[in-house]
C-alpha cells in the first residue's frame, strides 16, 4: 500500500475521531473551565474577610496545584488513581470514572486554573475610576461588575483565552493515555496495523493543524469585532 492509499484510508477515521471526541471534549472542557475560572477569579479578588478567607485559600490552592503539576499526571491521577481512593462506608470501591468523564473533568479543572489567572488579570487591568464612576451613579457592586467591569475585561482577556482554547485542543491528544479514542489514539491504532507510524503521526498532526488554523482565523475575526465595538 503506497502513501496516498494510506492517507486516503486513514484520514476519514482521524477526522471522525476529531469530530466525535477531540473537538467536543475540548469545547465542553473549555466551557466548564471558563465558568470555573470566572468563579475562581471573583473569589480571589473578593475583599471579604473572616471565614471567607478559608474559601479563598482553597481556591488559591486549587490554582497552585493545577498550574504546578503536568496535565498528563493529572489525567493519570483522576482516571487511574481515584479508583484507589477507598474510604470505608463512603467510597468502598473508590471513584471510578469513564475515560471521557475523567478527561473532561481533568481538562476542565486544568483550564479553569489557567483561565482564572487570565480573567483575574483582566479585571484588575480595568482602572479603579470605572468602579468609582459607577458607584457615583448609584449602581451596586454586583451591577458594576456585570455591566461595566466584566464586559471590558472580556475584551482584554479574549486573546489569551482564545490561545488557551487552541492549546486545549492540542492537549486533548493526551487523552489517548487514558484510552479515549480521539485523533491521536486512532493514529496510534492504525499505525500498529499498517506499520507506518511516521505517516500516521504526520497525518494526525495535520488534522490538529487544520483545526487550530480554523480556530486561529476565528480568533482573529472575534478580536476585530470586539475591537470595532470598543472603538465605537
Amino acid at each position: 500500500m503506497n502513501t496516498w492509499d494510506i492517507i486516503k484510508d486513514s484520514a476519514p477515521q482521524l477526522i471522525q475521531a476529531a469530530l466525535v471526541y477531540t473537538i467536543p471534549i475540548a469545547i465542553v472542557s473549555f466551557i466548564i473551565g471558563l465558568a470555573l475560572g470566572l468563579i475562581t477569579a471573583l473569589v480571589r479578588l473578593s475583599k471579604l474577610g473572616g471565614w471567607f478567607l478559608i474559601v479563598k485559600g482553597i481556591f488559591r490552592f486549587y490554582v497552585w496545584l493545577f498550574r504546578s503539576t503536568p496535565l498528563l499526571v493529572q489525567l493519570f491521577i483522576v482516571f487511574f488513581g481515584l479508583p484507589y481512593l477507598r474510604i470505608a462506608g463512603i467510597l468502598p470501591d473508590g471513584i471510578k470514572l469513564t475515560p471521557v468523564v475523567a478527561g473532561i473533568l481533568t481538562f476542565s479543572l486544568n483550564t479553569g486554573a489557567y483561565a482564572s489567572e487570565t480573567i483575574r488579570g483582566a479585571i484588575q487591568s480595568i482602572p479603579d475610576g470605572q468602579w468609582e464612576a459607577a458607584y457615583s451613579l448609584g449602581m451596586t457592586k454586583r451591577k458594576v461588575l456585570w455591566r461595566i467591569i466584566l464586559p471590558q475585561a472580556s475584551r482584554v482577556s479574549l486573546p489569551p483565552l482564545s490561545n488557551e482554547f487552541i492549546g486545549l485542543v492540542k492537549d486533548t491528544s493526551l487523552a489517548a493515555s487514558i484510552t479515549i479514542v480521539e485523533t491521536f489514539e486512532v493514529s496510534q491504532q492504525i499505525a500498529a496495523q499498517n506499520y507506518q507510524p511516521l505517516i500516521m503521526y504526520i497525518l494526525a498532526a495535520a488534522v490538529y493543524a487544520v483545526i487550530c488554523s480554523v480556530l486561529t482565523i476565528l480568533q482573529g475575526y472575534l478580536e476585530k469585532k470586539v475591537s470595532s465595538y470598543s472603538v465605537s
